[in-house]
């Protein structure tokens, strides 16, 4: 039986940075992190673009707007003191035809709303910045998105977790809670407090304990293709229009932050929670209820999911994934881009009873224990300033 004062169950960015915030807030308390694979990151923290969010996108009222300016700031200050890569190379937001100018506004009101530098530029002027770029008229321009390697990032934050005390128990998945003691595998857990971090797997630990009621993960499967120009070609991130009514950002040019370009990622609906590739991690029982789920919401979604799945389903074909990205710049073609990257899945939350995706974070707890049930981008951008909040959320229940 191990003993902790706080345990923290999965070692992404997001546990990482609660477990760090704890052990700051509570010196002398022990502090655990439970990961279930032989490395921390190895699933959405280690897959995801890098991107460092300016926070634009986000309606003023909503987390996200609160946490994403600060979190883009103190995430690229970690970065520079970490010595980790940061390219600084902004964003361009390009508009197809002019029926996509009215959202483009919105996006500008949401930016002065949320403080966020958002420039307002002309085609002309976007071409000075990407010449390659397509725009309709206008375009947005933020300076203050970035791109940077999220591998390098958590490995960093585990050095700083365990020289700041936190333990990390590898191979750690997992299995049942009865009262204040974790079972994962053949070691047990007995902790004060339990902070439920488990991307994935988040409803399905949280409903063990009280919580996610109403709600149930949805997996999401993103793909990128990589170019095979030389880094450098492509100076700036290009992104559509967003639909503001789902949380994709549609098919985007990404410059990494080795400069190099890809294009995507696609949300395609996985059939099980870590379907990375064709049947690995299979789970007979994960694929009923997804597709009860789905089918859930080809019938009754407040948005056309039936549209979103037959569209996203189309992208795992390479050649529609560069003809969608041709809209964005000149040059993209499928000679250049015929590389797939890591897959990744997005834990998106999926509200049960008034079968919505969820926009914004969730967070549910009580004096025994906090669970992060949606985590979904820009958490990887929120992740310091998200885990001062948590563990705000903590400290009121301890008090």
């Amino acid at each position: 039986m191990h003993t902790a004062d706080f345990l923290v169950i999965g070692g992404g960015v997001i546990g990482l940075s609660i477990a760090r915030r704890l052990k700051h807030l509570y010196q002398d308390s022990s502090v655990i992190i439970l990961e279930k694979e032989s490395a921390c990151g190895l699933h959405a923290s280690g897959r995801n673009s890098g991107v460092l969010h300016a926070g634009f996108y986000y309606s003023p009222d909503s987390l996200k707007a609160q946490l994403t300016r600060q979190g883009n700031a103190r995430l690229r200050e970690y970065c520079q003191e970490k010595k980790i890569a940061i390219n600084q190379s902004g964003k361009l937001v390009v508009a197809k035809d002019e029926t996509e100018h009215p959202a483009m506004n919105e996006l500008v009101k949401r930016g002065k709303a949320n403080n966020i530098a958002l420039q307002e530029i002309t085609a002309a002027e976007a071409k000075e910045i990407e010449p390659r770029v397509k725009t309709f008229g206008r375009a947005l321009y933020s300076p203050t998105t970035a791109t940077v390697d999220p591998t390098e990032v958590v490995a960093a934050m585990v050095k700083d977790a365990q020289q700041k005390g936190v333990a990390i128990h590898y191979d750690s998945g997992y299995r049942s809670s009865k009262g204040t003691v974790v079972q994962c595998g053949k070691d047990s857990f007995e902790s004060g407090y339990i902070v439920n971090a488990a991307g994935l797997y988040a409803d399905h630990i949280a409903r063990d304990f009280g919580f996610s009621e109403n709600y149930r993960i949805l997996p999401f499967k993103g793909l990128y293709l990589y170019s095979n120009e030389p880094p450098g070609t492509i100076r700036t991130n290009i992104y559509p229009v967003p639909d503001l009514r789902n949380p994709f950002l549609g098919v985007h040019v990404t410059v990494t932050s080795q400069g190099k370009a890809k294009i995507g990622p696609t949300a395609i609906p996985a059939f099980w929670r870590e379907q990375y590739e064709s049947f690995g991690n299979f789970k007979f029982s994960e694929l009923v209820d997804v597709l009860v789920r789905q089918a859930g919401l080809f019938m009754f979604s407040e948005f056309d999911f039936k549209r979103l799945a037959f569209e996203e389903i189309q992208k795992y074909s390479r050649t529609h994934l560069v003809k969608l990205a041709t809209s964005l710049m000149e040059g993209i073609t499928p000679e250049r881009y015929e590389t797939w990257g890591k897959p990744g899945i997005r834990a998106q939350l999926l509200d049960i009873k008034k079968r919505k995706l969820e926009m914004d974070f969730v967070i549910e707890g009580d004096s025994r224990s906090m669970h992060v049930l949606n985590a979904v981008s820009p958490a990887f951008t929120c992740s310091l300033p998200f885990a001062e909040y948590v563990c705000q959320k903590i400290q009121a229940q301890l008090r």
